[in-house]
């Protein structure tokens, strides 16, 4: 096995060899060879793997006639000698080996095998032969071992022996015991399943279940049915294991027997939605249940999120919200920073070319300005991201909103110019947070040269070394009071924005100057002693950054 470029069977003379003619080859050799063809190359194992599963394959059926049934029965006699090697190969000659036997196979071939795998199986159980529990599993399941064949096996050897034989179910059954003595639960129940052994049916699942093996618990109740399941799922429940408890039900279509849990895991699953600020998703997963969407709401009211919950009550004819604003009182307020605590006194919206250029004249004044961006969020796995839709920059009193799509079929050229002006200004420092992020998807959404480079930057996230929360966990550590960041995810290239989005994106932006005031207001004197209480910053200012490279610091 080597070049990932090239089958198996063309890279080497030994392989080809090897596995031309199986009539001629000993299970002995077959095997040393087979691991000369793994051990050859530098792919991955897994791509060894499943290249070599191919051509073995390929092998089987070109070989229909050699018997490669129980070619393989004899090689898993003898794997053990492998050692470390046993599992692996063991697994890879038993893959292709039930690929090829899923397509026919050669009858007398495959009878002959199936007594050499139940006589293996015995070997392996009475410890004679070392295998593990899956490669014992995968044995029986591949050759469809059943009781009948091995209790053919065992009359043979009582003959011989001239002794007693136990049945087949006995035998299992005290391997499956011994087997759950050890732990070993889902090999024992992979071994009750095959050979339908039922009698230790519910004891055997409350075992498993004071031992916390679930998935061999949940394995075993789906093969026993529904009423075992619906026992599952309420021991689940009584452990308070919520989670396991609705996937099974789930899983198994059991939402009419356990009602309240479905609603109580789509309840658990649209909150975590809603505190991600992905509402769209969290309403797609209601599918118009009625008493989820009302759930819904509920979350956008204690969000603060009031027009999502004005959209809703619109959009499925919910009542009893009517009153809805009044919940709007003033611990909202008290809960989260808003627009008049930073004492911004405008808040304006920039599309069209004479407020862009008076916004950045008035810009070009200011020393230091905060400066954000806005894109709607993208779903879908494999879609381009969206074009980032408003960028938002705020000095100490105004806050100007730019819509950028707009801006941008209307006055491309000016709006290149009057923003470079500004974001390539060295004099101007620009404050953001994470900005690499944002300085990246202006560089996808527009081909303008304002957002090739950028200079004088300084992300607020890199001054703390501890940054939790994100902004609003920052503005909480710095200012003592958080964001609301529940519109974060909202559509930003819906228009008119909502006042709440207006508002949202003024404070992001605004909240910057204000942490940097504390900042500069706690940054290190020249000079000065080492001292926890000061903060360091100047080090952390980017001269120019190149949305493509890497920035360069100041020096």
């Amino acid at each position: 096995m080597g070049i990932d470029e090239t089958p198996i069977y063309k890279q080497t003379s030994i392989s080809k060899h090897a596995f031309s003619d199986l009539s001629h080859v000993s299970p002995l050799v077959f095997l040393y060879l087979l691991k000369e063809c793994y051990s050859y190359g530098t792919c991955k194992a897994s791509v060894k793997f499943r290249a070599l599963q191919q051509q073995l394959h390929l092998v089987f059926l070109s070989n229909s006639q050699a018997g490669a049934a129980t070619l393989i029965a004899h090689c898993l006699c003898i794997l053990p000698i492998f050692e470390s090697q046993c599992d692996g190969f063991s697994h890879l000659v038993l893959s292709a080996l039930s690929r090829y036997l899923k397509t026919g196979g050669n009858d007398e071939d495959v009878l002959k095998a199936k007594k050499c795998a139940a006589k293996l199986f015995l070997d392996i159980i009475h410890g004679t032969l070392a295998h593990d529990g899956g490669v014992l599993t995968k044995i029986v399941q591949v050759f469809d071992v059943n009781l009948a064949d091995i209790d053919n096996v065992m009359c043979d050897l009582s003959t011989k022996s001239n002794t007693k034989a136990e049945t087949a179910t006995e035998v299992v059954e005290q391997y499956v015991f011994k087997l759950i003595e050890f732990q070993s639960y889902m090999t024992a129940v992979d071994l009750l399943i095959h050979f339908s052994i039922h009698e230790s049916g519910e004891p055997f699942l409350l075992r498993m279940m004071e031992c916390q093996q679930l998935k061999a618990a949940e394995k075993w109740a789906t093969h026993l049915g529904k009423p075992m399941l619906c026992l599952l799922v309420q021991k689940c429940v009584d452990k308070n294991l919520l989670k396991p408890a609705c996937d099974i039900v789930k899983k198994n279509n059991l939402c009419k027997e356990f009602p309240e849990l479905y609603h109580q895991s789509k309840e658990s699953s649209m909150k975590k939605l809603a505190e991600k600020g992905v509402w769209e998703i969290a309403e797609a997963r209601a599918n118009g249940d009625r008493q989820l969407l009302e759930y819904l709401v509920y979350l956008a009211m204690e969000a603060g999120y009031f027009e999502k919950v004005e959209e809703l009550c619109g959009r499925y004819s919910l009542e009893g919200f009517l009153n809805f604003k009044e919940s709007e009182t003033s611990h909202l307020h008290r809960r989260y920073l808003n627009l008049h605590e930073l004492s911004i006194e405008d808040v304006l919206w920039i599309d069209e070319i004479n407020g862009l250029r008076d916004a950045i004249h008035y810009f070009e004044e200011c020393k230091v300005v905060g400066v954000d961006c806005e894109w709607k969020p993208n779903y879908e796995k494999g879609r381009k991201p969206s074009k980032v839709s408003i960028m938002q920059i705020a000095s100490e009193k105004k806050v100007y909103i730019f819509d950028l799509i707009k801006l941008y079929e209307d006055v491309p050229s000016v709006l290149d110019e009057c923003l470079g002006r500004l974001l390539h200004s060295p004099s101007i420092l620009k404050l953001g947070y994470n900005f690499q992020c944002d300085v990246k998807q202006l560089a996808h959404s527009y081909d303008l040269n304002c957002f090739k480079h950028f200079e004088m930057l300084l992300d607020i996230q890199n001054v703390f070394k501890e940054p939790r929360g994100g902004l609003s966990g920052l503005a909480e550590k710095i200012l003592g009071i958080g964001l609301n960041k529940t519109r974060r995810n909202s559509n930003w290239e819906q228009r008119p924005l909502t006042h709440y989005q207006l508002e949202y994106a003024a404070l992001d932006a605004a909240v910057l100057l204000h942490i940097f005031r504390h900042v500069h207001r706690h940054s290190q004197p020249e000079g000065a002693p080492d001292c926890p209480a000061k903060i360091e910053w100047k080090s952390y200012i980017v001269s120019y950054m190149d949305s493509s490279k890497t920035p360069k610091k100041d020096t």
